[in-house]
């Protein structure tokens, strides 16, 4: 995705609770260095689990990723989630991966990426997206 925004300004959407519930969440609690906690309350049901592995402003970060609860999707930290940020003139080419999907997770999981990611080119640029439709409840 790219986004029009510096590196230094579309990081700190993966590390300050504020800015990263501008694009993806209702409320979050974020301790960004390696094994610091990471959770975020995506929507009035989901809450996501994981940690901080790799913390590298402007360029990089790496956390584990999965979801709270009895029978989740994606068990809490099963997964790895790799941003990568890099200069794309006045702008910020973002990629993120993410490892250890099963195959029968993959395509949810797209998705939500996929519709988070374009909330974040909005905030990053300056354009706060709203309310996102996905929120259940408040």
């Amino acid at each position: 995705v790219r986004i029009d925004a510096p590196p230094d300004v579309v990081f700190p959407y993966f590390t300050d609770p504020e800015r990263l519930v501008a694009w993806m969440g209702v409320a979050a609690l974020l301790d960004p260095r390696p094994g610091g906690a990471l959770r975020v309350e995506v929507n009035g049901r989901d809450v996501v689990l994981g940690e901080y592995v790799e913390v590298a402003p402007p360029r990089r970060v790496v956390f584990t990723w999965g979801f709270a609860g009895p029978q989740p999707l994606v068990a809490a930290g099963a997964t790895r989630v790799e941003v990568t940020l890099e200069p794309d003139g006045d702008g910020t080419l973002l990629v993120l991966r993410h490892h250890g999907l099963d195959e029968a997770v993959r395509q949810p999981h797209d998705e939500g990426w996929g519709h988070y990611l374009a909330r974040l080119r909005r905030a990053a640029a300056g354009d706060p997206p709203g309310r996102d439709p996905w929120i259940v409840n408040d």
